[in-house]
């Protein structure tokens, strides 16, 4: 990795890290790529995996030229940008035009993003003619069609930029207009977004359908998002753990660190019920991890995966240049110098857990985990970034033995997929959250209280049911009694516990193992659920831990928590709708 300044332990005693690092760190990402510019500088071309839009040059310069763009209007070297000027010479002629639903609309709004930031140092000072040019080629995003997704608001992002250099200004203005109330109609409420009318619920939220309205807002007045972005960082903010893991769930997670975007922008926008403290140890940890993990190459690009190079963590259209959508966490660098975010001393990120009944998720953070219970989000059915029933930042989805899943095991032994995920509803009652949600011929609450997580099934009586646990890498021991355990190198314990419907404990073995490593270990309880109830405990922390007792009576089921709590909940059986 590049050179860093020294650690500061007395400003930040959590991570070490300070502005200084931050800005280490972007000028060492940005030599990095430069031996990969082509000669017009119009394109960056990385090693690597090509992506399924055949843009990947073009993606290589306008991801970069944001980080470039970010350092620069937070004070760094005018410098930065000569390249990126040269590039826009020859880059109209030389990207691939854009179209209905194709990758140039996304990096257009890079580029406009980065040129709107810079203005004053860079596109006010282009020739006339190099402005036109690539004001045209910009406002080929006003004109056609996103996908229907978070991809409405890169034409927004173009159009802000055009109208405010006077170009375009009708289609432009119009492409803002519509972009901001395209994503309306996906405001599930408690801050979050789905991006799209598919109910897909994960970190676009922070690193897009966020973060473009705010930056929309900060540079033009357009629009007050504020109130949305501090209502959602207020749960997740709680999906980073202490030692500054993020939540691994959903699609792009290749994007890493750019999962702190929405962390500064709050601060930017005075919208965050974070800390300037906190606000800096949770992005900081986050971008230290990944550098500590073993995210860049030896050459010091982003690899695309994980930690470090990982197959299954990227998508069809994920190429060699992807992984530099991370630039958008130097979004921080807009804060001044003197911003309390980077002067005041590092403070804890805030613990404790949330309920949010509008996308169906509860999320949680005990301090050495941070989790979330997923009861509505879902991409698409049978996607494991997004069908598991829960995710956190200490593991990650197994293929060949499903983590966190539950199943009607039918009579040729193929577990059941979860199905549509139907919403149920979520809320919580002091120390304990719930969520609940119906899917393929089952209804299934789950139930969180400290470091247990109760997981409670309806299906038809005398079905044959698996459920199984969170996922550790480790090699998988059996284990008999009522539960499935698991302990990893770390000495955390992933256990499950039969309370109910389960007769058969035991570990399961999955040799290719999770983006955390290889092989894994996944606790899994098997059974006959003869009155349609299958109930079991899973934990994932530290030992000690206890678990409550479950009676049940009719459609109520009560928890008998080992300190006399109580709590009683109904599950109805499931019926036609989720069959």
């Amino acid at each position: 990795m590049f050179p860093l300044p020294p650690e500061d332990r007395t400003l930040s005693p959590y991570t070490g890290w300070t502005r200084a690092h931050w800005e280490a760190v972007a000028d060492g990402l940005l030599a990095a790529v430069e031996p990969y510019r082509s000669a017009d500088g119009a394109v960056i071309t990385l090693p690597g995996r090509e992506s399924w839009s055949r843009c990947d040059g073009l993606e290589g310069y306008a991801r970069t030229f944001l980080l470039a763009a970010f350092r620069v209007a937070g004070g760094g070297p005018e410098e930065l940008l000569a390249p990126y000027a040269r590039g826009l010479e020859s880059g109209p002629g030389v990207w691939q035009p854009i179209e209905d639903r194709t990758q140039p609309m996304v990096e257009a709004a890079s580029i406009a993003l980065s040129l709107w930031l810079t203005r004053e140092r860079l596109w006010d000072r282009l020739p006339a003619a190099t402005r036109e040019r690539v004001a045209a080629y910009l406002a080929g995003a006003l004109r056609h069609e996103p996908v229907d997704n978070n991809w409405w608001l890169f034409p927004a992002m173009v159009g802000g930029f055009l109208s405010a250099a006077g170009l375009h200004a009708e289609e432009a203005g119009a492409a803002v207009e519509r972009g901001l109330a395209r994503i309306e109609p996906w405001y599930a409420g408690d801050g979050w977004y789905t991006d799209g009318d598919n109910r897909s619920f994960d970190h676009y939220n922070g690193w897009a359908m966020h973060l473009y309205p705010a930056l929309l807002a900060h540079l033009s007045g357009h629009g007050s998002p504020g109130p949305r972005l501090r209502r959602f960082l207020e749960s997740y903010a709680l999906t980073f753990d202490q030692d500054g893991r993020m939540l691994y769930q959903g699609r792009s997670l290749t994007y890493r660190f750019a999962s702190a975007t929405s962390l500064f922008a709050g601060a930017l926008l005075e919208a965050t019920p974070l800390s300037p403290g906190q606000t800096r140890r949770i992005a900081s940890g986050v971008l230290r991890r990944f550098l500590d993990e073993g995210a860049l190459s030896p050459e010091g690009l982003l690899t695309l995966g994980w930690h470090g190079p990982h197959e299954p963590s990227l998508q069809s259209y994920s190429g060699s240049a992807s992984p530099y959508w991370a630039s958008k966490a130097f979004l921080g660098l807009l804060l001044p110098a003197g911003h309390p975010v980077w002067t005041a001393p590092e403070e804890p990120g805030p613990t404790g857990l949330a309920a949010l009944p509008g996308p169906g998720l509860v999320v949680q953070h005990t301090g050495d985990v941070a989790r979330l219970l997923n009861h509505g989000s879902q991409h698409h059915p049978g996607d494991p970034l997004y069908d598991r029933y829960a995710y956190s930042t200490r593991t990650a989805p197994t293929t060949g033995v499903p983590d966190n899943h539950f199943g009607v095991v039918g009579p040729d032994g193929t577990v059941a997929g979860r199905g549509t995920i139907i919403p149920r509803g979520a809320g919580s009652a002091g120390d304990l959250a719930w969520a609940a949600s119906a899917g393929a011929g089952v209804e299934s609450l789950s139930v969180v209280r400290g470091a247990v997580e109760v997981r409670v099934h309806r299906v038809a009586p005398g079905s044959a049911v698996r459920q199984s646990g969170w996922a550790l890498v480790a090699p998988a021991d059996p284990a008999g009694g009522p539960g499935a355990r698991v302990r990893d190198g770390d000495g955390l314990v992933s256990e499950l516990v039969a309370m109910r419907g389960y007769s058969r404990a035991h570990v399961a073995a999955d040799p290719e193992g999770s983006a955390f490593g290889a092989p894994a270990a996944v606790p899994v309880l098997e059974g006959v659920a003869a009155d349609g109830w299958a109930v079991g405990a899973a934990v994932l922390g530290g030992d000690p831990f206890e678990v409550p007792t479950a009676a049940v009576t009719a459609d109520d089921i009560t928890l008998t928590w080992p300190d006399g709590a109580r709590h009683t909940f109904r599950v109805r059986p499931p019926d036609a709708r989720t069959a």
